[in-house]
């Protein structure tokens, strides 16, 4: 028997592409900003599709929802790339149902991140559910399962060192500054192009541990560059003087969100020897200035690498991590197997309250309440026993129907 509002968990899919099988410019073929996905919100009802998410960051770019297949979803996803569907499935990952959940948990842990444990993922997806709700495609169901994710998240920073240290992309880019020029950084004058998510944690690790070196930011938004600014105590500029403070800095930072390069050839001149690392997915330098010998160009690829202590001590505590997972994982199975039973639940009780108002029994049987109850605390009671039944025992309600039928039949002829 089907009951309408029952979520059917096998059509829940995840199909997605991230740094394991493509480099960031293939990725950057994927990227979703903002307004693409706006558009995506816009159009998914053109593909039957009408609870989902994005997630789109520098490791990945991944789609979650309901539907008949998975090849729904990445043709929504596709119809506002510049990848194609075909280049998408050659290299995307599918997983559904209780798999496609476990999934989202070892992602928003920091469990599947180029950086074992980086916890900036965790914005990232609150800000992905955020756009979602406010374009109501998240539902009860789905807005259940991110906020268990979430907490899970939290447990797991909290009772673990997954995330112990501060390992991330931001801070693997200020640690490369500071490995490569070491005492000689403060001399070195920085420009930070894109002061958003991870532009504002780069701001961060730059006053944390590179105390001293002479910090200008440009954004798109001067008062949100004048605002970070006044915090750090770092320069800033704006976006039409950008060729003058390129020019002018010895180590540029990128974590713009613009869909091509906003660095090219023509924005280096000169014989000055700069250092430039591209913080964005797409990439937004361009990467023929590899091809310039007074540039180093690092992309994020270059800076997951990274291998220090921290990382060695994150990785021991993954065991206890899927610890975490699997426990929060079950209870929201069982969360969800109670949910599947709720429209059955809700007829026995119309049952019952029906036939206790029906005038063919005597309302002097009916109405008799060994335990001095009430008739509606009765019905719950009832109700409350086959809840258990069903979760425990695994059998069809309509054994419990037919039991309960024999119940009340039994009581009206005593």
């Amino acid at each position: 028997m089907h009951y309408p509002g029952v979520t059917n968990i096998s059509s829940f899919f995840i199909a997605g592409i991230n740094y394991k099988k493509t480099d960031a410019a293939a990725r950057g073929q994927f990227a979703i900003n903002n307004e693409q996905y706006e558009l995506l919100i816009a159009s998914a009802a053109q593909f039957d599709i009408h609870e989902f998410f994005v997630l789109s960051t520098c490791n990945r770019t991944e789609i979650y929802g309901f539907a008949e297949n998975a090849g729904q979803l990445s043709a929504l996803l596709c119809s506002q790339t510049s990848g194609t569907l075909e280049t998408f499935n050659e290299r995307a990952y599918i997983h559904s149902g209780e798999k496609a959940i476990q999934h989202l948990f070892e992602v928003a842990a920091g469990l599947d991140s180029q950086i074992l444990g980086d916890y900036e993922i965790v914005g990232q997806i609150k800000q992905s559910a955020k756009i979602a709700k406010k374009g109501n495609v998240i539902g009860a169901y789905l807005e259940r399962m991110l906020n268990d994710v979430l907490k899970t998240s939290k447990k797991i920073r909290t009772n673990t060192l997954l995330s112990g240290g501060t390992v991330s992309v931001s801070f693997a880019a200020v640690q490369f500054i500071k490995d490569k020029f070491r005492e000689a950084v403060t001399h070195k004058k920085i420009l930070l192009i894109g002061v958003g998510k991870i532009g504002t944690n780069t701001c961060k690790n730059i006053a944390d541990y590179l105390p001293g070196t002479r910090v200008v930011l440009l954004n798109r938004s001067v008062e949100k560059a004048r605002e970070l600014s006044q915090q750090f105590n770092f320069g800033f500029d704006v976006m039409e003087n950008m060729q003058q403070c390129i020019s002018d800095a010895d180590i540029v930072l990128v974590a713009t969100n613009a869909n091509e390069p906003i660095i090219t050839s023509k924005h280096i001149a000169g014989t000055q020897q700069k250092l430039i690392i591209d913080l964005s997915v797409p990439c937004n330098v361009d990467e023929q200035l590899r091809l310039n010998s007074f540039v180093e160009l690092i992309n994020v690829d270059e800076l997951s690498k990274i291998k220090d202590e921290t990382l060695q001590k994150r990785a021991a505590e993954v065991p206890k991590a899927l610890e975490i997972i699997a426990a929060q994982l079950a209870e929201f199975m069982e969360w969800h197997e109670m949910r599947r039973h709720v429209p059955l639940l809700k007829v026995v009780k119309h049952k019952l309250l029906t036939i206790q108002a029906d005038s063919i029994f005597d309302p002097g049987i009916l109405n008799t309440i060994e335990d001095g109850n009430s008739k509606k605390d009765r019905i719950q009671k009832v109700i409350n026993g086959m809840a258990v039944k069903m979760r425990t025992q695994n059998q069809p309600g309509c054994h419990y129907i037919e039991a309960i039928n024999d119940f009340i039949s039994t009581a009206a002829l005593a």
